[in-house]
């Protein structure tokens, strides 16, 4: 029997803060903050595997600077990379 998603999300939530880039930090505080209770597993495998991505290469698709590889097109990327200023 797998993690229950709780505790996995109290998991995935640690994993995402302090990566050492302070941009990361902050793109990952507000994605953790306003949408990981709402993922399910499916949602929750999406995230873990961009968080086993390098800060670098995140920070290069979330401001466009590279296209985002096919394997993390998907809305939970779209999401992370949201604009803030566009959130209510």
């Amino acid at each position: 029997m797998g993690e229950p998603v709780s505790v996995r999300r109290k998991r995935l939530a640690y994993r995402s803060l302090y990566r050492g880039v302070r941009e990361s930090d902050l793109i990952f505080r507000r994605f953790r903050d306003t949408y990981l209770d709402q993922l399910d597993e499916a949602g929750l495998d999406r995230f873990e595997a961009i968080l086993d991505e390098s800060d670098q290469d995140i920070l290069a698709w979330v401001s466009g600077r590279v296209p985002v590889p096919e394997r993390h097109d998907h809305e939970v990327f779209h999401r992370l990379a949201e604009d803030p200023s566009r959130l209510s």
